[in-house]
């Protein structure tokens, strides 16, 4: 069975011309969702790639920045009036450490509509996860990791697809060497590239604790993963970033590179 990932969004938190960073993974009949954005763009990008909410049954939030658990905001909004209705088979699970956990259920209480909000803990449960806890998303197994984050608390997950090959989303930091047993030999990484190397006087990477397509590549073939999907990218190169990020990071990596476009569709 082919397991399909969704680039919902590609851009960094700053992004006007894509959506933020998040995606989705089918098995077969389900789906289960990484991050949501920053906003109700969620249920555009969802409408747009073709993907029910009725489909969607586990939600995984790496941290609380907005650009990325907004959009997760909406999508309990919208899957809450389909359990009113009756529309919605299931229950939601949304997974995430206790900061994540905490500001979910406080914007849930605070900004939704009351009868929306009594959802919460009644279809809609939000399940607190602690570093190296492991679950199941869309019939797979998935192990969360602190990734260390500078900024804020953040989880990366690693995913067991069904052909046992190994999907690792480290979030939107750089990588942390306290990670390698878990990323070693993934056969799918998915890292951060907030800009090229050769453009990181113009865009300050470093400064903002991020990474360039360089420093992914160089990782990658590092940790000797198998495919290296890069995203959380500036959005001021878009007409040539596929051809640009790529190259740059092949000049250290000797794997498969993918810069996918919002809404692009990958076989894993």
């Amino acid at each position: 069975m082919t397991i399909q990932l969704t680039m919902l969004g590609t851009g960094n938190a700053a992004a006007t011309h894509c959506y933020n960073t998040c995606f989705a993974i089918r098995n077969g009949d389900d789906y289960c969702l990484i991050d949501g954005g920053g906003g109700n763009g969620l249920l555009t990008q969802l409408e747009k790639s073709g993907i029910d909410f009725a489909d969607i049954h586990e939600v995984f939030v790496t941290h609380t920045h907005t650009d990325h658990i907004l959009g997760v905001v909406w999508l309990i909004r919208m899957i809450a009036q389909q359990l009113r209705k009756g529309e919605y088979q299931g229950e939601l699970k949304v997974y995430g450490h206790d900061k994540v956990i905490e500001a979910l259920q406080w914007m849930c209480q605070n900004l939704l509509p009351g009868k929306i909000a009594a959802r919460i803990g009644n279809g809609i449960q939000l399940i607190e996860i602690k570093d190296g806890d492991i679950f199941h998303m869309a019939g797979m197994v998935v192990k969360c990791f602190d990734i260390h984050s500078r900024k804020c608390k953040q989880y990366g997950c690693k995913i067991t697809l069904p052909d046992n090959r190994y999907l690792t989303c480290l979030g939107d930091e750089p990588f942390n060497s306290l990670n390698e047993e878990v990323v070693q030999g993934s056969d799918w990484l998915l890292h951060e590239a907030f800009c090229l190397y050769a453009d990181r006087e113009h865009f300050k990477p470093y400064e903002k604790s991020h990474s360039t397509a360089l420093d992914a590549g160089r990782l990658a073939q590092q940790l000797e993963v198998a495919n290296l999907l890069l995203f959380h990218t500036e959005d001021e190169t878009l007409i040539n970033r596929k051809e640009t990020y790529t190259a740059e990071a092949k000049a250290h990596f000797k794997g498969a590179v993918w810069v996918p476009d919002d809404l692009e569709r990958i076989d894993l």
